[in-house]
Formats: structure tokens, C-alpha cells, sequence
């Protein structure tokens, strides 16, 4: 849809028009719209939630080895691949603006890179002060993007060395990541007690939310093990267990949580644990490494290492339980988002996340996932009821200051509407396709929609000011 509306050849012109309000815009960062994925729980925050995700996407990416994520641009050629990797500070690995080749995935989805748009590359977390070093591996590019300190990312990767050498040859996807730290840490290796206390609490709402409130596989009331780990977690609240040793607090929260994980669907133990794969925790986790794409130093600005990036994060499909069709749309979201949460105010978001929905629109023409349904309708629902709000009456909306954010939201609205209409209503489905202009319908309803409204503010005026409708009609005309 968004070839439909978007005149490319106007863009340089229409941003550099734009610049001064869009600065302006920036320093008032609007606030991010609900998760169309619904709330994990109160006792999760943000921060949390950012904090598992980075533990996990460090796990789904070590190698078996131990060796730390060396980074190998994705266009080296299968003689460098095959080569022993460079040392660390190896200028090569720096990926310097004039010498990257274009993203790929930037130029699929219509943004522009760095050489064209002139933002600063990230050099490294802007609170850390300072001149920071710049990142050198993805791995450490990753930890910048998602404000990791070098201390907890060293404490991550030591404890993850530690579990490797006590359990060769077990795939990360047959443990429970947030248990096996448990066991790995204790109050010595942490700052001081609050800092462990506070990590300890994190671990523990993560496997109740991940095993007892939002489980893949539906809990039976009368699971003994659901009710002893609810226990042991609610009483660890309140007075922190002893963590660290295989002591016997440590055993009793192991049998729990690992007789929860080896659950499946058919009643038989599964090869893998299922602890982060149930809605909306894996969503929400997965949107907090996709949101990590986002240059910490420009936050309307994807880094120019996204195709590294993403190679890296799809790698915990497998722990969070996410396919092609559910990163599809989480994408879609995470762009639209950004573009409503920093101001609305770099149109290339929404032109990306236009790009993007159509391929959410193919992969709904093809699956009946009910559950997946449930996901799509909510997101899409979320995306078309913001368009809405902005094209039922244009008038209000839209000035010259930002006339230019019209067409991309118009075409993002009827991109989802078409969707929500075409492939989940059942409406449509009992209806010839040639009956339906999705399209045609949702433009002639914001038009007319509009114009009613601009008329009823108009004759409000005249009966407040006395004025005869036909008079101002004349007098605009003249």
C-alpha cells in the first residue's frame, strides 16, 4: 500500500523542510502505546523484562566453545568466513561509515543509512561518560544497545562458562536459564545484598510468570508442582533463598520448575523446556531485543549492524517459542511504535512499518493459527484504531506542519484494516471478494467522516458568532 501513497523523489525535500520541528518534536518524547501483547504481569517491569531478554539472546549465541560473539560482516566473503576470526581490537571488525556496505534489510524496508541521513553512529551507552569505546563484536554492540554495564555482562558470560563445562552437550533449549543462574550465583558475587536480592526476585517472577502464569502448555489445577513452585517463590519474596549450592531449598526449586518445563501437549516429557515460549511473555521478551535495533544515540534511527543483529536475535526462537509469522509482526509493531513513542515525527518508521505489515498480510493468508488470530487482530486492531484517531476528522490533524505523515497513514491504516477485514473477518469470507473494497471503503469513510465533522465545527461557529452558514460560505469562497 505504501507505493500507493509515498512519492519517493519528494522525501530529501519534505525531511530537510522538516528538520527544525523535527528537532523540536524529538526533545518531547511522546509516550509508547499498551502492548497490543498484553501485560506479563505488574511485578515485571520494563527493566526486567530487558534484563531476561539480554541473558537470553547471550545464551541462544554462545558457541559451544565459550567464545565470546565475534562479529564478521554479513557481506565478507566465504574466504574471510572461513578464515580464523581477527583479534577483538582489530579495526576491521569496526565497520566504519564510509567503508559498510548498505544494510540490506534498511534498504528493503525504506530507511536510509547512516551516509545518507548523517546521524551519528553509536559509539557506546551515552551514559557512561565520557569518550566511549566503540563496539568491536556484535555480541558487544548488542550488550551498548540494550545498556548492559560490563560488569553484568561479564557476570552473565562467567556464569554460562560455568554451566557449559557442568553440563556438556545439553542444548540451551533443554534448560531453564533463569534456574541455572539461581544455581550458579550467591550474595558474594553482587555488589551488595540489595543487588542481589533485587536479581534473585527478577529470576523468580520470570519462572512464575513463565511457568505458572503464562505457561505454553495449560496448567491442570490439581498440578502438585504448580503449587509447590508458588509457594517456594511467594515465600522467597518475602525472605531470599540461599542460591548458589546445591543445597536442599535449591533442589525442591529445581524438581518444581524443571516437572513444570518438561510438559508438553501430549502428556509426554519434551526434549525442550518450555519456560519463556507462552503469550504474551515470549512476545514481550522478543519485542525488548527487536527494540534493541534502535541506535541509542538516535532513537528514531535503526543501527547499520541490523542484519548482524537480527541473525543474532532469531537465534532464541527456539528458548521464546517464535516463528517467521510472530516476528513478522512484532517488527511491524516495534517500528510503528517507535515512530508514535519519539514524536511522531520520522515518517520513514511508518513507511517501514508499512513495508513490513505486508508481510504480515501473507503470512495471514496463510495460516488458521487461532492463536495466532488472537495476536494479529489485537495488533492490527491497536495500529488502525491510532490511524483512526487521526483520519476520522484530517482537519484537526493535520497542518502543514506535518501534511507530510498523512499518506503514510493513510496507507498503514488500510494496510491493517485490509487485513483485519480480509483475512480474519468471517464476514468477508461468506462474501465474494469483488463485493469488498477494503481499500475504497476506509478511504470514502475518513473523507466523508471528516467533512461532516468539519460542517458540524463550522456551523458551531456561526451559532456561536451569530453568523449566517450561507454568509460564511460566501465569504470563504470569495
Amino acid at each position: 500500500m505504501a507505493s500507493l501513497f509515498r512519492d519517493r523523489s519528494l522525501g530529501q525535500s519534505k525531511r530537510e523542510a522538516a528538520t527544525a520541528a523535527a528537532a523540536t518534536s524529538r526533545s518531547r518524547c511522546a509516550s509508547s502505546l499498551p502492548s497490543p501483547f498484553g501485560e506479563v504481569t505488574p511485578q515485571l517491569s520494563a527493566a526486567d523484562l530487558q534484563d531476561t531478554a539480554y541473558e537470553i539472546f547471550v545464551a541462544a549465541c554462545r558457541t559451544a566453545s565459550g567464545k565470546p560473539l565475534t562479529y564478521v560482516p554479513s557481506t565478507a566473503s566465504p574466504a574471510t568466513e572461513r578464515s580464523p576470526s581477527p583479534s577483538p581490537s582489530s579495526p576491521a571488525l569496526q565497520r566504519s561509515l564510509t567503508s559498510a556496505a548498505a544494510s540490506k534489510m534498511k534498504k528493503a524496508l525504506g530507511l536510509r543509512s547512516v551516509s545518507n541521513s548523517g546521524s551519528k553512529k553509536s559509539e557506546g551507552s551515552p551514559s557512561s561518560g565520557g569518550k566511549a569505546k566503540k563496539p568491536v563484536t556484535v555480541g558487544e554492540l548488542m550488550r551498548v544497545q540494550m545498556r548492559v554495564s560490563e560488569t553484568v555482562d561479564s557476570r552473565i558470560r562467567r556464569a554460562l562458562l560455568r554451566i557449559a563445562a557442568g553440563q556438556v552437550g545439553r542444548k540451551i533449549e533443554s534448560m531453564v536459564l533463569p534456574l541455572e543462574l539461581l544455581q550458579q550465583f550467591k550474595s558474594s558475587d553482587f555488589t551488595d545484598q540489595e543487588e542481589y536480592e533485587a536479581w534473585q526476585r527478577r529470576n523468580l517472577k520470570i519462572l512464575e510468570a513463565g511457568l505458572l502464569m503464562h505457561p505454553l502448555v495449560l496448567l491442570d489445577k490439581s498440578n502438585t508442582a504448580s503449587q509447590r513452585l508458588r509457594q517456594i517463590i511467594h515465600g522467597a519474596l518475602d525472605r531470599p533463598i540461599e542460591t548458589g549450592r546445591n543445597n536442599e531449598s535449591m533442589q525442591i526449586l529445581r524438581s518444581a520448575v524443571m516437572s513444570l518445563a518438561s510438559r508438553s501437549s501430549d502428556g509426554f516429557l519434551a526434549e525442550s523446556c518450555h519456560w519463556a515460549d507462552g503469550s504474551p511473555l515470549n512476545l514481550r521478551l522478543y519485542e525488548m531485543l527487536l527494540e534493541a535495533l534502535f541506535d541509542v544515540n538516535d532513537e528514531v534511527s535503526i543501527v547499520e549492524e541490523v542484519d548482524d543483529l537480527m541473525e543474532l536475535i532469531k537465534k532464541t526462537w527456539g528458548i521464546l517459542g517464535i516463528n517467521l509469522m510472530l516476528h513478522n509482526l512484532c517488527f511491524s509493531w516495534v517500528l510503528f511504535n517507535r515512530f508514535v513513542a519519539t514524536g511522531q515525527v520520522e515518517n520513514d518508521l511508518l513507511y517501514a512499518a508499512d513495508s513490513q505489515l505486508a508481510e504480515v498480510a501473507k503470512d495471514a493468508k496463510n495460516t488458521k493459527d487461532p492463536a495466532y488470530s488472537k495476536i494479529l487482530s489485537s495488533t492490527l486492531s491497536s495500529i488502525l484504531g491510532w490511524a483512526e484517531q487521526r483520519l476520522l476528522a484530517y482537519h484537526d490533524t493535520f497542518d502543514r506542519g506535518n501534511i507530510d505523515s498523512m499518506q503514510s497513514i493513510v496507507s498503514l491504516g488500510v494496510s491493517a484494516a485490509k487485513i483485519l477485514v480480509e483475512d480474519i473477518s468471517n464476514e468477508y469470507r461468506r462474501k465474494r471478494k469483488g463485493e469488498v473494497d477494503v481499500a475504497r471503503n476506509r478511504i470514502d469513510t475518513y473523507i466523508r467522516s471528516s467533512i461532516r465533522t468539519a460542517f458540524a465545527q463550522a456551523s458551531a461557529y456561526c451559532v456561536c458568532y451569530s453568523i449566517s452558514p450561507l454568509s460564511l460560505s460566501l465569504s470563504l469562497s470569495v
